[in-house]
């Protein structure tokens, strides 16, 4: 039997970000598009058929947050993650990327200090200048082997610093995949605890984990009660239905969690749309036992891309990533400068990925790759840039 997420997935006219902005993205609309962080696969059927339904309802105003919905979150976190959340600690919030800002926002005042651990998400960058506050930057440590680490001496230092508010962290960790391991957390708790920082802890790839590495261990698991800890999730990387733009922040500390809504509340977010709330519900919900199977899906997809380009790709690299479904191309040995790599793939290859130095100077001579797609696509991907290599020509 075909397995369904070997399917096609027309997107095409659907006003789909990855694939309707290629043109004005790239340059050209004859790209594969593997860059932006959604998949290729139709959502679980329990996320769709409970769209339908609130759609089929004719009215659709102004709507509240349900208890069911709370409940849906203290349930998935409980079973999937051993976190047992609390109702009061939960608030809902229009995606995570607003929360960076807001985060921003309530615990550093302008020009004081917010750290990052790049190479990172870009919105960790751009929501800290965005709203007036100082980046500090706190590299990853990439060893001969691949393989990333925090240099905790070095988060030290940064967290030391008279103006150091906030460390935005990144578990797991987009772009290079990294599930950070216990010590690891406990070492950053330690250092919070020690300088006064507060954590805002992005967990929105947590369930997108593979079975043969390390389990992903939510932070606030190994967290105190009086831990200045704020953690971001959302089911909208896990059941693929980003573009409903609803998250939540689970806050223990009341003092915390106020401040971040009063942001919110003073630009008048969020305002509750009736699908949001839904697909939300339903996925977490209803959606595991899609989500087991992606994930499965997934990895082959994984172990596919890292023999194939270790392989047959002189002059790039990459490792099986941890956790996300997203992959780290080390394209450095091509020589090319940044600009001059993006063109390689756009112009030559004909392939859209996200450059590594849009990620910080840290993924410079790097790109990132989307394995959320059918197995053809990638297999594809890796033809078109086979082709186009140097040696191949």
């Amino acid at each position: 039997m075909t397995d369904p997420f070997d399917q096609h997935l027309n997107r095409d006219n659907t006003q789909s970000i990855k694939f309707d902005a290629c043109q004005a993205v790239f340059g050209r609309d004859d790209v594969i598009p593997v860059w932006i962080a959604d998949m290729d696969f139709a959502a679980p059927e329990a996320v769709t058929q409970a769209l339908s339904e609130r759609a089929a309802h004719p009215a659709y105003g102004y709507t509240l947050f349900p208890d069911s919905l709370y409940q849906s979150i203290i349930n998935w976190f409980r079973e999937r993650h051993n976190w047992d959340i609390q109702r009061d600690w939960i608030l809902m919030a229009p995606g995570v990327v607003p929360s960076l800002h807001a985060a921003c926002m309530a615990y550093a005042a302008p020009g004081e200090g917010v750290i990052i651990q790049p190479p990172v998400y870009p919105p960790f960058f751009s929501s800290v200048q965005l709203s007036g506050r100082a980046v500090i930057e706190n590299p990853l440590v990439c060893d001969q082997a691949g393989q990333y680490r925090m240099d905790l001496e070095h988060l030290e230092a940064c967290a030391a610093r008279p103006d150091a508010r906030l460390l935005m962290l990144c578990s797991p960790h987009n772009p290079v995949g990294r599930i950070w391991s216990e010590q690891e957390l406990e070492a950053v708790l330690d250092i919070a605890r020690r300088h006064d920082l507060v954590i805002i802890s992005d967990e929105i790839h947590c369930d997108l984990t593979f079975a043969d590495k390390p389990r992903h261990r939510m932070l606030a698991t190994l967290a105190r009660p009086s831990d200045a800890l704020v953690t971001a999730i959302a089911p909208s990387k896990s059941f693929n239905i980003p573009g409903l733009g609803l998250s939540a922040l689970v806050i223990p500390d009341k003092e915390r969690r106020d401040a971040i809504k009063e942001v919110f509340d003073s630009m008048h977010l969020p305002q509750c749309n009736p699908f949001s709330i839904a697909g939300f519900e339903a996925g977490y919900r209803s959606g595991a036992p899609w989500l087991d199977d992606l994930m499965r899906y997934v990895q082959k997809n994984r172990d596919f891309v890292v023999e194939a380009v270790n392989a047959r790709l002189p002059g790039i690299q990459t490792q099986a990533p941890e956790g996300t479904y997203l992959m780290w191309l080390d394209c450095r040995n091509l020589g090319l400068s940044d600009a001059a790599l993006k063109r390689f793939f756009v112009e030559d290859a004909r392939v859209g990925m996200n450059p590594g130095i849009s990620f910080g100077e840290q993924g410079s001579g790097f790109m990132r790759l989307n394995i959320g797609c059918p197995k053809a696509v990638l297999a594809e991907v890796l033809t078109r840039i086979e082709s186009v290599l140097p040696t191949n020509r």
